[in-house]
């Protein structure tokens, strides 16, 4: 069965990509009772999911809202609180219920990847446009070279 994102990849022309075992993981309950969230449930829990299922992206991108404060160092952070030693999410971080910026950028993070773009353009797309607008972001890791 072919996944929602890679039919929209493939129908885009873009490049049909591996399903990771992160990606195939059943996902804890994510829980928003109680909070105030920044961006509509749906677009909220498609951020969350995207983290998860991605943390090949994710973890690569830098956040903007000043959570590196927090010890965040991705876009990641602000969505996963823990994940196993086989990558599978087993807490999620409620920040970014109520955090419009960390949406944001997972929003716009998934919206490339769908298109075909590789975590290198992911992240330089990001960077040009968040950058200019804030003064500060995560520390996050380099996107590592592609293996040949």
């Amino acid at each position: 069965m072919v996944s929602f994102a890679a039919a929209l990849v493939a129908r885009q022309g873009g490049p049909a990509r591996p399903a990771t075992a992160a990606a195939q993981a059943p996902l804890p309950p994510l829980n928003t009772a109680g909070y105030a969230l920044a961006r509509p449930l749906a677009v909220t829990r498609a951020a969350y999911e995207f983290a998860a299922r991605h943390p090949e992206v994710s973890r690569y991108v830098p956040c903007y809202c000043g959570c590196e404060a927090d010890g965040h160092r991705s876009n990641e952070n602000c969505f996963i609180g823990a994940r196993d030693a086989n990558g599978n999410v087993t807490r999620w971080d409620t920040h970014g219920f109520s955090c419009a910026i960390c949406v944001d950028v997972a929003r716009e993070s998934m919206q490339l990847y769908n298109s075909g773009a590789d975590v290198a353009g992911i992240r330089a797309a990001i960077e040009r446009k968040w950058t200019p607008q804030h003064h500060t972001k995560t520390p996050t890791p380099p996107v590592p070279p592609k293996k040949r």
